[in-house]
């Protein structure tokens, strides 16, 4: 795929100060978590910020996107407020789904956050439904769809990928490629040294990008997104990157070494993008140290503002729950 421009120094920093905001909002929650202020599994997106940041930035407000298990990234990427985000984790009635959802189902239809999704692949599909109803609505709107390796293989990705190309629907395919579903090695349930191979099988095209470089995968999504909006269809990118966590918060990862994940960490995103703007005399230290401070101030409020929300109250369990039933 053709490299697009570099994006101007105000959105460069506009995407440290997100990549930091999921840095923070991750760090914190996991704190929250292990004061057992939480009802069920964390999965941080530590180690991947430059996925999320550098695809969302690539689209415009009336885009959207389809989410995972580890979506709080995509979520604050995409314009998510932290406040309703970390109130939806401790199940609060002021998170963005009433405290019903959760860490794994935060969505925001008004800010084009389709929902992130507890089930593997399940965004796939809908991402196409998104796309489909784009240009039949003819909107103009992009769809970027975040999946795991892991979901690569289930027939949803195969069949949503069929779907978009042979009716060349304005969707970006993003696999964030973290070596690992849950405990199993890409390289042990993917035969191709690339997982973005797979996109010849469905005509489109394909980019590889290094995940935790987020002027690489912007570049890449950048194109793909106006590829798309101008209707020339879908493409798959996969960027390649490393979780720090386990497949949740706490799990024990026997399955891969510490030397694995030092190696990682020594080129993990935030530090890799900060060294690039300094060097480049994009910012000083004192510009980034400030963005630093405003972050932190902005994610303590958030803390604040989920402990001291109320909790949903008994009337509520069934408001907003849709049954499906027969009548004889």
């Amino acid at each position: 795929m053709e490299k697009q421009k570099l994006p101007g120094k105000e959105t460069m920093l506009g995407m440290y100060r997100d990549i930091l905001r999921i840095r923070r909002f991750e760090e914190r929650a996991i704190e929250l978590f292990e004061q057992e202020m939480m009802r069920a599994l964390l999965h941080p997106y530590l180690g991947q910020e430059a996925v999320a940041v550098g695809v969302c930035t690539a689209l415009g407000e009336g885009d959207y996107i389809t989410s995972t298990h580890r979506g709080h990234g995509h979520c604050i990427a995409k314009g998510a407020k932290m406040g309703p985000m970390m109130a939806e984790l401790l199940g609060k009635k002021t998170g963005y789904c009433g405290g019903k959802g959760g860490s794994m189902h935060i969505a925001d239809v008004s800010i084009g956050i389709l929902g992130a999704n507890g089930i593997v692949g399940a965004g796939l599909p809908i991402a196409v439904g998104s796309g489909l109803t784009a240009a039949v609505k003819k909107t103009g709107s992009v769809t970027a769809c975040f999946f795991g390796d892991g979901a690569s293989n289930q027939g949803t990705f195969h069949e949503s990928l069929n779907m978009a190309a042979i009716w060349s629907l304005p969707v970006v395919f993003v696999c964030e490629n973290n070596l690992y579903a849950l405990s199993t090695p890409v390289s042990e349930s993917v035969p191709l040294k690339d997982i973005a191979d797979r996109a010849a099988a469905y005509g489109m095209p394909k980019a590889v990008v290094n995940g935790n470089d987020i002027l690489d995968v912007y570049q890449a999504a950048e194109s793909a997104v106006g590829r798309a909006r101008s209707g020339g269809g879908p493409t798959l990118i996969e960027a390649k990157t490393y979780r720090w966590e386990g497949h949740y918060h706490g799990e024990k990862t026997v399955y891969r070494t510490q030397e694995e994940l030092d190696g990682w960490k020594c080129r993990e995103p935030l530090s890799c993008f900060r060294t690039y703007l300094l060097e480049r005399k994009l910012a000083s230290p004192q510009k980034l140290e400030a963005l630093a401070e405003e972050v932190e101030r902005e994610v303590e409020e958030a803390v604040r503002f989920a402990l001291e929300s109320p909790e949903p109250g008994v009337e509520e369990a069934t408001q907003g729950l849709y049954v499906a039933f027969e009548v004889d």
